[in-house]
């Protein structure tokens, strides 16, 4: 989109279901260059964004089953 506003409501309204922690992850990880699916080059569609939440989520539900607390280190 080339209206940064529009583009930006677009996000807020597809990732409004998911949890502020799952969302804040993927945008993260975004930033950082380390979702591998998605051209660096350009800002992720709505879709992308919202794929890489659900994912954060689906990691996030497994840590938790695992026993592993939010924050801590998996190796020491």
């Amino acid at each position: 989109m080339s209206d940064p506003d529009l583009q930006i409501r677009a996000y807020f309204d597809a990732v409004e279901e998911y949890e502020c922690q799952d969302i804040l992850a993927a945008v993260h990880r975004f930033r950082l260059g380390e979702v591998k699916e998605v051209n660096k080059a350009f800002c992720p569609s709505t879709a992308q964004l919202c794929d890489e939440v659900r994912y954060r989520k689906q990691m996030r539900d497994i840590m938790a089953r695992a026993g592993v607390k939010p924050g801590s280190l998996l190796v020491q």
